[in-house]
């Protein structure tokens, strides 16, 4: 489940070894290659538009675009990453347990403009997972603002405290949980820690540094990125007072959105976040949150999904 991508590949460095895709006839002097020959990077291209200057074992040269070669190291695995589908994974969503809407819509931070993105979870096949080829540890299309997290991948991110995938348990914009997914929404409190003071606060602070360093090369911020910040310190002062992870804002929204439409100065957005990581420090000193998450009742958890997706 792809969505359309436009981006050019990565330009690669001198000293690349590849492997041709295709044949390349003798002339000039320079011997044949065949199809597979390996060779090495001599000169790369300013950019994607332009060839490569490829030097081979015989000695012989050759210059070739980027689609006439592979990386050898990304050769040898080419046929493990496209898989037993030719890299289709569009049937793995009928194998969704979990949707929600998350985002602006969830936080009530939406407008006329907004997006609806959609996050959630997939359970694959036992088989898929015994396979040489495993699953995809998410499922993205960019074009529907969709994402589906494989099972055991979305279970590490929340007891890792990501911030994306504690709120998709406590949105209330829930549009499709199994019986799975409803157990596993039942028991949302054991991936609370204070892991979460650690990594919102030091995702707020790096992301802040970014946005001083904006300001001073820039003259100009990313407003909407800003909000978000503010937003997340919020969220994480009441979990580790109230044990919950709250995804609407609605007490806090005006102020919020000042600052999305860019009417808050920032020296006022400054001072609001340092206070904000103040009380975070005093909730942390305070919390009745566990050091840790409950990795054994979740481990449990994962351990009864994947078997019930062996067939019978």
């Amino acid at each position: 489940m792809n969505g359309t991508r436009s981006n050019p590949p990565p330009i690669l460095p001198v000293g690349t070894q590849i492997v041709t895709r295709v044949e390349i006839a003798a002339s000039a002097g320079q011997p044949g290659q065949p199809r597979g020959a390996v060779g090495i990077v001599l000169r790369s291209p300013a950019d994607s538009t332009h060839a490569y200057r490829v030097r081979f074992v015989n000695g012989g040269e050759a210059t070739l675009h980027r689609k006439d070669f592979s990386v050898r190291k990304q050769h040898q695995e080419e046929g493990l990453r496209r898989g037993p589908d030719d890299g289709n994974d569009q049937d793995l969503t009928q194998f969704v347990i979990y949707r929600c809407i998350s985002g602006s819509r969830a936080y009530g931070l939406d407008n006329e403009e907004s997006d609806t993105d959609r996050r959630g979870i997939y359970l694959p096949p036992a088989e898929r997972h015994w396979s040489l080829y495993g699953v995809p540890e998410q499922l993205e299309n960019t074009e529907t603002e969709e994402c589906y997290w494989e099972l055991g991948k979305f279970l590490i991110l929340a007891l890792k405290a990501n911030p994306n995938v504690l709120e998709c348990l406590y949105t209330p914009m829930v549009e499709l949980a199994t019986p799975l997914a409803r157990e596993l929404l039942d028991m949302k409190a054991a991936f609370l820690s204070r892991l979460v003071y650690q990594t919102y606060n030091g995702y707020v602070m790096s992301q802040f540094r970014k946005l001083e360093q904006d300001l001073r090369n820039k003259g100009a911020i990313k407003w909407k990125h800003a909000m978000h910040l503010i937003r997340l310190l919020l969220s994480g002062i009441t979990v580790l007072r109230e044990g919950f992870v709250p995804v609407r804002v609605d007490e806090y929204r005006d102020r919020l959105l000042a600052i999305r439409d860019g009417r808050t100065p920032w020296e006022e957005i400054n001072a609001w976040r340092l206070d904000l990581h103040q009380r975070f420090d005093d909730a942390f000193t305070d919390t009745r949150l566990p050091e840790q998450p409950d990795y054994h009742k979740i481990d449990a958890f994962l351990i009864k999904a994947r078997r019930s997706m062996v067939p019978s």
